[in-house]
């Protein structure tokens, strides 16, 4: 047995989390070594008890994130008990005692998903009948399976984040006011509430979307902003600055590592360019998430940058900013997980 060092309460040998308050319990105390039923974070799920992998045209990036989360089967307020009795964990399918307040694989809170998906979502004032169409977010696993699904209240206005519980509940990469969906005019569209790591939108292939400068998109684990390049001026006796931009470039891309840091950056030919894993101008070679040809950045001769995506198989994302409309099939990318907008 292992004591759980911060509750006291006493937890199987093959328990990496405690069942009493969710600690994580200490390893060098087990006596022998356990292995997770799931792939371990950053490794794509292939092993998942759902249907064969399409491919993967709603798939998942991983963000500077774990393996997506879990939500529980579709139209489940509550775990899904196995036939033995047990529960199976949303996040990351273990199998645990029906008394487990935490799931003990990944310490998941599986309290979090108590009562109706309904009573989850925050009170909201009835809109008049006709009021816009109706609406329901399906969760997306990595292989592009449905993991659960969350009606949206008819209503003018929604506020989605971690507060709100059902299928948002127990994603740590979600703001507690993440999103607010509105309907205006028969239409949907979504803002993001300055949530920290952003609503992203999934680009549909081939369709070149414009990306003004400071935009921020997201390639399999990549975060890359589009920055413009500022010449800098020639010091006071005329001579030029090392480092200045030279003609023939129309910006550059820099990998975001942290909320304002950036790593290394690639400038922009006037032709554009392409980025992926094997093939490209600039690629991401240790990143399995990248296709090996992943996106194009050109400027068009309207004089505006587009970003394409050139069909790969886990999508280009872009983050939103301010407004932004949605159409029946649009794939959002908030936190850990992946939803389709169905009207």
């Amino acid at each position: 047995m292992i004591t759980c060092p911060k509750c006291s309460k006493e937890n199987q040998d093959h328990y990496k989390y405690c069942l009493g308050c969710g600690a994580e319990l200490p390893r060098e105390n087990a006596p022998k070594p356990f292995s997770p039923q799931t792939p371990p974070h950053g490794v794509p799920a292939q092993a998942a008890p759902a249907p064969a992998p399409a491919p993967v045209a709603s798939g998942a990036p991983p963000a500077a994130a774990p393996t997506p989360y879990r939500a529980p089967a579709p139209e489940a307020a509550e775990p899904a008990p196995a036939a033995s009795g047990q529960v199976d964990c949303p996040q990351c399918g273990h199998k645990n005692p029906p008394n487990n307040r935490f799931c003990a694989s990944c310490g998941y809170n599986l309290g979090a998903l108590s009562g109706s998906v309904a009573a989850a979502a925050p009170a909201a004032a009835p809109a008049a009948a006709g009021s816009g169409p109706s609406v329901v977010l399906t969760a997306l696993r990595s292989d592009g399976s449905e993991a659960g699904s969350y009606p949206l209240p008819d209503a003018p206005t929604l506020t989605v984040g971690r507060d709100t519980g059902a299928i948002f509940a127990g994603d740590s990469y979600l703001s507690p006011r993440h999103a607010t969906f509105l309907r205006k005019a028969g239409q949907l569209s979504i803002k993001d509430e300055s949530s920290l790591n952003g609503v992203y939108i999934k680009l549909r292939p081939n369709e070149p979307e414009v990306l003004e400068y400071e935009n921020v998109f997201r390639i399999g684990q990549e975060i890359i902003r589009l920055e413009p390049l500022k010449p800098q001026p020639a010091s006071p006796d005329g001579v030029q600055r090392f480092g200045s931009p030279a003609k023939g470039y129309i910006g550059r891309l820099a990998l975001v590592i942290g909320r304002d840091t950036t790593g290394n950056a690639f400038p922009i030919p006037e032709r554009g360019v392409h980025c992926g894993r094997e093939r490209g101008d600039i690629l991401f070679s240790e990143d399995g998430y990248v296709s090996g040809l992943h996106c194009r950045i050109h400027r068009a001769e309207d004089g505006k940058i587009y970003l394409t995506d050139v069909g790969s198989s886990n999508g280009t994302f872009i983050r939103i900013s301010g407004e932004r409309s949605l159409t029946n099939g649009d794939i959002l990318l908030m936190g850990q997980q992946l939803f389709r907008v169905d009207l």
